[in-house]
Formats: C-alpha cells, sequence, structure tokens
C-alpha cells in the first residue's frame, strides 16, 4: 500500500477540468505549448514546464495554487507543487 496523498490533494472533493484545451497565457502572448495542466483553485489552463514558457509553474509562484491536473486527454494524474506529491486517478 503506497503513501497517503498530501493534504492539499486529499482536501480536494471534485476535479475542476479544462475549460478549453489552450494555454490561457500562450493564447495571450502568442506563444507556443507542448502539454496542458488546469489549476485545482481557480481553473486556469496554463503550459507545463516542457513548454517553452512554463506558465503553470509561473501561475503557482504568483498565487500559491497548489494542485493541478493533466489537462491532457487520456491522461488523469494530480501534482501538488509544495508537498511535490504525484497521484494517478
Amino acid at each position: 500500500m503506497g503513501d497517503l496523498p498530501c493534504k492539499h490533494i486529499t482536501a480536494l472533493e471534485t476535479l475542476l477540468q479544462p475549460k478549453a484545451y489552450v494555454c490561457e497565457e500562450c493564447v495571450k502572448q502568442g506563444t507556443d505549448w507542448l502539454h496542458l495542466r488546469t489549476c485545482q483553485t481557480c481553473g486556469g489552463t496554463y503550459c507545463c514546464d516542457n513548454s517553452p514558457m512554463k506558465h503553470m509553474t509561473a501561475h503557482y509562484h504568483a498565487t500559491a495554487h497548489p494542485v493541478i491536473i493533466s489537462a491532457e486527454p487520456g491522461e488523469r494524474w494530480l501534482w501538488c507543487y509544495p508537498d511535490e506529491a504525484f497521484v494517478e486517478y
């Protein structure tokens, strides 16, 4: 049996899904993204750390919103920034 998820992940009651399959900041800036993540605090969808602009990590540093999910079709996982916790669902 694995470790229990962190308190930020266990506190989630529902998962916020992406409103659209785009990085909200890349669209504004005219830049490209590789993979998308959705913030579980505000529902914003931003690009991953493999993308040139790394908007989701920037969003975390600006807001301290702790948990994201993958917005990629077929991927079912969460990540908590402060606890560095990864959980598949």
